[in-house]
């Protein structure tokens, strides 16, 4: 029995929903609404002490990270493996993931939230917004940074920097082959899709009209099985579920 909790709109989430998805497992979902801070609720953080999603449960067994979550459904569940098993392939592919969880995943979150999370910030008094970010167990300093109005043009300038960095990588690595790491769909292109999704719902496709081994690439990724399963409707409302 695989039991997800998760949230729609949340990017880490998507992740693991594109790898069930493309490796055809059943799974039971729990969405976690933010908006009431379900992911900070006594019974969640039994689960997973950091307070954020996604969280795995494998015969009653929880597993907390989308990197590590993703990895293991391809441990567990070998058929429709989204690894290269060559080992260099593999860490050629690790490497691009790695790169991605330090580099344009948290890039991209300056953007999401002064575009989507602000006006619902910018609500509460400054006591309220201060109490709530007093519960997390992770990002505390994150939101506090980010504030009631929300992070700074040059901060989003420095994000959108880095993100055009790493598109030009893509772009670069794409003339090599197929998929990022190599000419298998791999966890590279799992974890790299949800930032390019949350970037064109931000209006900012503008970031690679220029790169068109990116735009061919994002299209093929948009058009496989498993995009449409993972994007569930709601995933990119984000309004609906803060």
């Amino acid at each position: 029995m695989l039991v997800l909790y998760h949230a729609p709109i949340s990017t880490c989430s998507q992740k693991v929903r594109l790898v069930l998805a493309e490796k055809q497992l059943d799974w039971e979902g729990k969405s976690i609404n933010f908006g009431k801070a379900e992911h900070l609720t006594p019974d969640y953080l039994k689960l997973n002490p950091n307070g954020v999603v996604p969280t795995l449960v494998h015969d009653g067994d929880p597993i907390i990270e989308s990197s590590v979550i993703t990895e293991y459904l391809d441990e567990a569940f070998p058929d429709h493996p989204v690894r290269p098993k060559d080992f260099k392939a593999l860490a050629h592919m690790r490497a691009w993931r790695q790169y991605i969880d330090e580099v344009p995943t948290p890039s991209i979150r300056p953007i999401s939230f002064n575009t989507f999370f602000v006006p619902i910030w910018s609500r509460m008094s400054e006591e309220e917004f201060w109490d709530y970010t007093e519960r997390l167990p992770l990002r505390k300093h994150f939101y506090r940074k980010m504030g009631r109005s929300g992070f700074s043009p040059q901060e989003i300038e420095e994000s959108l920097d880095r993100l055009a960095q790493a598109l030009a990588r893509m772009e670069d690595a794409l003339q090599r082959s197929r998929f990022l790491a190599g000419d298998q769909y791999t966890l590279a292109d799992v974890n790299m899709t949800p930032t390019v999704v949350r970037l064109e719902d931000c209006g900012r496709t503008d970031l690679w009209d220029r790169l068109p081994r990116v735009a061919d690439w994002y299209e093929r990724i948009k058009a496989r099985q498993n995009f449409d399963i993972a994007y569930m409707p709601g995933s990119r409302d984000l309004g609906a579920h803060i």
